[in-house]
């Protein structure tokens, strides 16, 4: 089998959005797509409610999937269909927004420390109009995969080589997205289909791919292969997300992710004229 190895190592950009929460961009500041069907990964972290407290008052989304997972604190989301919901520690929101939907997400301010990440993952231009929906699953209901060597993987999206899958269903770009602790010198392989594009965070700790030593909080992007071998230098947490490229044009504005120019300014003015 092939060996995935490293392709870049990046650095997240210190950000403001939404309301004014502060955030490192890792991947979706320059909007080039090099990285399709994984077009943003947004980490933040911090103890003061000053640094997330206005949260992300009601946007609109359309064309894509937005994934939200928690290492810490609590948020609130509801949107203009009338769901409203709260994910915490270990929490997951998976929300395909499909053809369009109004939603905010706003943090708790009396748990101190907001930690966690933001995902988007396109949708194919089938899929793009589809109605929206979402996938909340609580921590306990994410199943937990024990290695011999005490390496546990949580497994949010896809399945383990072990076979230990998901209750995310029905996500277009098939993907895989796993937390994976591994105590020092220990190691953790997962089998990646070649058209894939996978990314590797590393949340703390320190790691080795193919020799390669990287930090905490550094992303890294990771070449075409069939293997993935993750070795821990040090006791780690990692995030390893991948997804099927969809080889389609991509044409971005905003929260608007559609395959042409002319469907994005459809999606400006149908928000513009509540029609999501």
């Amino acid at each position: 089998m092939q060996e995935i190895k490293i392709n870049k190592i990046l650095d997240g950009t210190l950000i403001r959005e939404g309301g004014g929460v502060k955030l490192h961009r890792y991947l979706g500041a320059d909007r080039t797509n090099d990285y399709e069907p994984i077009l943003l990964f947004d980490y933040f972290d911090s103890n003061d409610p000053l640094d997330y407290m206005a949260g992300f008052p009601p946007h609109p989304h359309r064309g894509f999937e937005t994934i939200t997972y928690l290492f810490h604190g609590w948020i609130t989301h509801e949107d203009n269909k009338g769901h409203k919901g709260v994910i915490g520690p270990g929490d997951v929101q998976w929300m395909t927004a499909g053809k369009g939907v109004i939603h905010s997400e706003m943090p708790s301010t009396d748990t101190g420390r907001l930690n966690g990440l933001q995902l988007w993952l396109n949708l194919p231009a089938a899929e793009k109009m589809r109605a929206p929906r979402y996938q909340e699953m609580s921590s306990d209901r994410l199943p937990l995969e024990t290695h011999d060597s005490g390496v546990v993987i949580k497994v949010i999206a896809g399945a383990t080589d072990q076979g230990t899958q998901s209750p995310i269903v029905d996500i277009a770009t098939k993907p895989l997205f796993l937390d994976i602790h591994l105590p020092a010198a220990s190691a953790f392989q997962q089998q990646l289909s070649s058209d894939y594009q996978a990314i590797v965070f590393i949340v703390s700790g320190a790691i080795e791919i193919e020799g390669q030593r990287v930090e905490q909080n550094k992303l890294v992007a990771l070449t075409a292969g069939e293997i993935l071998t993750l070795n821990a230098i040090e006791s780690s947490q990692c995030l390893l997300i991948a997804a099927t490229k969809l080889h389609e044009p991509v044409a971005r504005y905003g929260p608007f992710v559609m395959n042409t120019q002319e469907e994005v300014m459809q999606a400006v003015d149908d928000f513009r004229n509540n029609k999501f």
